[in-house]
């Protein structure tokens, strides 16, 4: 008997985002099936957070689907969000409050069980190491206790889905690695779909790579098989090189091999 296919977690059916004239997303598909680590990797402007904010909701397409379990992001918004843990580049963190009182605001605004958000949030600060940090003002927390609190809030109803903007944007190399560590352990129970440009981010932590330019995917595939001499730098600057004419980069990708994605 052959293996039982995986759910598809994450899909892209056709996003395109105009913003006026410009295109941000050229009609961008993809799929993510449960239980993989994905880079959505490209440079400043690329259109990442563009469609990272298509994913979670928060953004509607210009045309083409997003869809979180099976869940329409916009028709079936309710039922996505339950499923869908969203950390963007600058979470929404209010300084006034203290990381207890934000988390307790979000359970309740999730109409999370008293008893189950007692229990989450027990297993969020531990998972997250934030007990230290509860009561102070979130305005006064570093930059690495921030996206802490951050990731603490999108895990706290628990989702089968994470998308995450930039998470290690602005931290230290300590934190970094703490945060890849995190990444990792959630991996083995969640589909997780990462937006960055940093190419040590790639390696670190995902098992496959989106690659985009101009709102357009150019590569969609594993860190091994886009790697030169052991480096992603050489194929990405290559790849992504504003004088390349779209044309050669179009050639490494053809849509024989998009559609056996």
């Amino acid at each position: 008997m052959g293996e039982t296919p995986s759910k598809i977690m994450i899909e892209a059916k056709g996003i395109t985002k105009y913003f006026g004239p410009f295109v941000a997303v050229n009609d961008l598909s993809f799929s993510i099936p449960q239980g993989q680590i994905v880079a959505f990797l490209g440079p400043n402007g690329a259109g990442k957070s563009t469609t990272m904010r298509i994913l979670s909701g928060f953004l509607a397409p210009s045309a083409g689907t997003a869809e979180i379990a099976g869940f329409n992001v916009i028709d079936d918004r309710l039922e996505a969000a339950k499923r869908l843990g969203y950390l963007p580049e600058n979470g929404p963190l209010y300084n006034d409050m203290t990381p207890i009182g934000l988390l307790k605001f979000f359970g309740e605004a999730r109409c999370i069980d008293p008893d189950k958000l007692r229990e989450r949030l027990d297993v969020v600060i531990e998972q997250c190491a934030i007990r230290d940090v509860l009561e102070k003002p979130i305005g006064k927390l570093s930059r690495g206790y921030r996206q802490r609190v951050g990731l603490a809030q999108a895990l706290l109803h628990d989702p089968d889905v994470l998308v995450m903007d930039e998470p290690t944007a602005g931290l230290d190399p300590n934190q970094i690695r703490d945060f890849r560590q995190n990444i990792k352990v959630l991996g083995l129970t969640k589909t997780i779909l990462i937006s960055t440009h940093i190419l040590q981010e790639v390696v670190a932590v995902s098992g496959r790579v989106l690659l985009i330019h101009e709102g357009k995917l150019i590569y969609d595939g594993s860190p091994d098989e886009l790697k030169q001499d052991g480096s992603l730098e050489e194929p990405f600057y290559r790849m992504t090189n504003y004088g390349n004419p779209s044309g050669s980069i179009a050639g490494r990708v053809g849509e024989n091999d998009r559609e056996q994605d």
